[in-house]
C-alpha cells in the first residue's frame, strides 16, 4: 500500500491511521498515542511518562485534524495522563466543523507528478496544471517531501493493520473502557470491513458504511465484541520497518507543540470535569466556642439559644464546615495551667456535641491551637465525641477525612502552626505531599488552616510570615497558594478572629479567614471582631469556583451568633478584598453575592 493509500486511510476517518500519525508528530516528546471511535466522535488517549502538555497537544491535534479533513469526523475527545496512571489528568472535548473551502494536501511522489487529495477525491496532476486551475484562489497547501522510495505494499500494511486492530480492541476493552464508561453506555459503531488491494477484509472503525456485510457485535452494554479478524500474514512487517516506511506520512505539517495557540474559528474547545459527580455546595463558618466550663463556669441557661437564630441559614448545603476552637472533654487537667493573662483554656460539656450535629455540621476542623487545651486525652476525647455523633473532626497530623457528595469524594485536610500535633503550614513541602496524597482518592480537596495574627489589627493579608506572642503564625498567602499549586481546590482559614479577604487563585477560592462565628462569653466581639460571616462556596467536581455567597452575621456581646440585616461584613470584605487583592476576578454585590469577573 503506497503512502497516499496511508494518508487517504487517515482522510477517511481511520481511528488507527490517524493515531498513528499523531504519534509520529508527538513521539519526539515521549508521547504516545492511543485511539477509539464512535460514530462521528474520535477518542485520543495521550500517554507518556510526566503528563502531557494539555495546550501544546490540543494546538497539535486540532491543526492537525482540521488540516486533515478526516471524513465524519465531528467530534474529538483528548484524554491526557501519565503511563503509570489509570485516570485522565486532563479531558478536552473539541467540535469541529467542516471548512467552507476544501485545504489540498499534496505528498510526494515519484517522478514529476504529485498526488493531490481533495476531500475524498483523488486524482493526479502535474505542478503547473494544477496551479492554473487554482487560478488567483488561495488556498494553505501542505507539502510532504521524501527522497524516492519504495512504496508500502499491501502485504506489509495489512499485516500491520491487523496487528494493529487486535491492539485497539485489547486497548478500548482493557483499558478505555474503564476510564471511559460514560462514553461508550450508547451503542457502539459496528466495525466495517475494508478491502486492500489484495482483497483481504480487515476490521476497523470506518466514518461510512461499508458494501460488505458487517460483523456482528454482541448487545452487552459497555463491552466491544470480539470480531473475527484474519490472521496476519505469516511475515508481518515489523515496528520498525512500519515507522520507517511511514514516516514520511507523519510530514503531514502538524504544528510544533511550541507554536502559539491561535487555532482559527473552526472549532471550540470544552473542558469537561474529571468524573461524572454534580455541582455541589459547601458552606463554612469560622471558630465556634459554645461556652466553656473551666476554669469555672461560663455555660449558658439554655444552650439551645446558641445555634437558634442562625439555624435555618446553616441548612441546604451539601457540606457545612466550621473551626471548632474549644474541647469536649471531661478531662480535669489542662496544658495552659488555670488560664489567666494571655493563656486561654476552653472546655466544652461533651453533651454540646448534639448542639453541632443537630446544627447540621458535617466536618469540623480541629487542628488549631485550642486543641490540644487538655492534653492528649482531651484531643482523643474531642475527636472521638464528633465522631460518635455523626459527624467528621480533621486535624490529626497525616489525617485526610473523605466525605463524598453528589458522586463528588471531597477531601479535607487539617493544618496550623503546630506541627508535632497537627500538619503545619509551615513545612510548604509536607504540605504538598499531603494534598498529593489526598487527590488519588478524592475529586476535591479543601483545606483548613488555622493561621495568621489576631485581632482587629489583623484585617489585612500580607504576603509574609505573621507573628503573634512569639508564634509563626506563617505565611497564609504563600501556604495557600502553593497547596492549590499543589492540587487543592479551597481554601478555608480561620484564626485571626476576623474575617479578611477573599481571593480567586488559579480558578480555586481562598477564603483568608472566616472570623469568629460563636463564642460564648470567650471571645471577644468588639468593632470587627463581633462582625462574621457563613461563606457559601458553589463547586464543580473539579473543584473549580462556581459562585458563592456571602451570609452576613453578627455577634451579640455574648458571643451568640445572629443574621446581620445591615451585610457590616458584606461591605468590610469588599473593602479588604479591594485592598488587598485588587486584581483578583471576584465581584461581591450589595447582598453578598459572589460572582466570578
Amino acid at each position: 500500500m503506497s503512502q497516499q493509500e496511508v494518508l487517504t486511510l487517515a482522510k477517511e476517518g481511520d481511528a488507527v491511521a490517524i493515531a498513528f500519525l499523531i504519534t509520529q508528530a508527538l513521539g519526539t516528546k515521549g508521547i504516545t498515542v492511543k485511539s477509539a471511535r464512535q460514530n462521528n466522535c474520535l477518542h485520543l488517549l495521550l500517554e507518556a511518562e510526566q503528563l502531557p502538555p494539555q495546550d501544546a497537544c490540543i494546538r497539535v491535534i486540532v491543526k492537525g485534524l482540521l488540516r486533515l479533513q478526516a471524513a465524519s469526523l465531528s467530534t474529538v475527545k483528548i484524554y491526557g495522563r501519565r503511563s503509570s496512571q489509570q485516570l485522565a489528568g486532563w479531558t478536552e472535548t473539541v467540535e469541529l466543523t467542516q471548512p467552507s473551502i476544501s485545504i489540498p494536501l499534496t505528498v510526494g511522489n515519484q517522478g514529476n507528478k504529485k498526488t493531490q487529495v481533495h476531500g475524498n477525491t483523488v486524482t493526479q496532476e502535474n505542478q503547473s496544471t494544477r496551479e492554473q486551475d487554482q487560478g488567483s484562489k488561495k488556498t494553505e497547501k501542505i507539502f510532504v517531501t521524501s527522497a524516492p522510495q519504495s512504496p508500502i505494499t499491501s502485504h506489509q500494511f495489512a499485516g500491520y493493520k491487523s496487528q494493529m486492530t487486535w491492539f485497539l480492541l485489547a486497548f478500548v476493552s482493557v483499558t478505555l473502557l474503564p476510564l471511559l464508561g460514560f462514553v461508550f453506555s450508547s451503542q457502539l459503531q459496528q466495525p466495517q470491513a475494508i478491502k486492500s488491494n489484495n482483497a483481504q477484509n480487515l476490521p476497523l472503525f470506518k466514518p461510512t458504511p461499508s458494501k460488505s456485510a458487517p460483523p456482528k457485535i454482541s448487545p452487552t452494554p459497555n463491552v466491544i465484541a470480539a470480531t473475527t479478524i484474519p490472521k496476519p500474514s505469516p511475515k508481518p512487517a515489523t515496528t520498525t520497518q512500519i515507522t520507517s516506511n511511514v514516516k514520511e506520512v507523519s510530514n503531514l505539517s502538524l504544528p510544533s507543540p511550541k507554536e502559539p495557540k491561535n487555532l482559527g474559528e473552526n472549532f471550540t474547545i470544552k473542558k469537561e470535569p474529571k468524573n461524572l459527580g454534580e455541582n455541589f455546595t459547601i458552606k463554612a463558618v469560622g471558630d465556634i466556642i459554645p461556652g466553656s466550663n473551666y476554669p469555672y463556669n461560663k455555660l449558658p441557661e439554655n444552650k439551645n439559644i446558641l445555634f437558634q437564630s442562625v439555624k435555618p441559614y446553616l441548612q441546604g448545603a451539601d457540606i457545612l464546615f466550621g473551626n471548632f476552637e474549644s474541647t469536649l472533654t471531661d478531662y480535669p487537667y489542662s496544658s495552659k495551667g488555670s488560664g489567666g493573662g494571655m493563656l486561654f483554656a476552653f472546655r466544652t460539656p461533651p453533651s454540646y456535641v448534639k448542639l453541632l450535629k443537630d446544627a447540621g455540621f458535617h466536618i469540623l476542623n480541629v487542628a488549631n491551637n485550642h486543641s490540644w487545651d487538655f492534653n492528649e486525652q482531651g484531643f482523643k476525647d474531642t475527636i472521638n465525641n464528633i465522631d460518635n455523633a455523626g459527624m467528621q473532626a480533621v486535624g490529626k497530623k497525616g489525617q485526610i477525612v473523605y466525605k463524598t457528595v453528589k458522586g463528588v469524594n471531597v477531601a479535607f485536610i487539617g493544618f496550623s502552626n503546630y506541627g508535632d500535633v497537627h500538619n503545619s503550614l509551615l513545612e510548604i513541602k509536607a504540605g504538598e505531599e499531603i494534598v498529593k496524597e489526598a487527590q488519588k482518592k478524592a475529586d476535591v480537596v479543601v483545606i483548613s488552616v488555622h493561621a495568621g495574627a489576631e485581632g482587629t489589627g489583623a484585617l489585612r493579608v500580607r504576603n509574609e510570615n505573621e507573628m503573634f506572642y512569639g508564634e509563626n503564625r506563617g505565611n497564609m498567602v504563600l501556604f495557600s497558594q502553593k497547596m492549590i499549586d499543589a492540587g487543592a481546590d479551597l481554601i478555608l482559614g480561620h484564626g485571626p478572629h476576623v474575617p479578611r479577604a477573599l481571593e480567586l487563585y488559579k480558578g480555586k477560592l481562598i477564603a483568608y479567614s472566616l472570623g469568629n462565628f460563636m463564642g460564648y462569653r470567650s471571645l471577644s466581639t468588639v468593632g470587627e471582631l463581633g462582625q462574621s460571616l457563613i461563606l457559601q462556596v458553589e463547586m464543580n467536581p473539579d473543584g473549580d469556583f462556581i459562585s458563592g455567597k456571602i451570609i452576613p452575621v453578627q455577634l451579640t456581646g455574648q458571643g451568640i451568633p445572629f443574621i446581620d440585616d445591615n451585610f457590616s461584613s458584606v461591605g468590610l470584605i469588599r473593602s479588604l478584598i479591594k485592598s488587598d487583592f485588587p486584581n483578583t476576578p471576584l465581584k461581591i454585590d450589595d447582598r453578598g453575592q459572589i460572582l466570578k469577573k
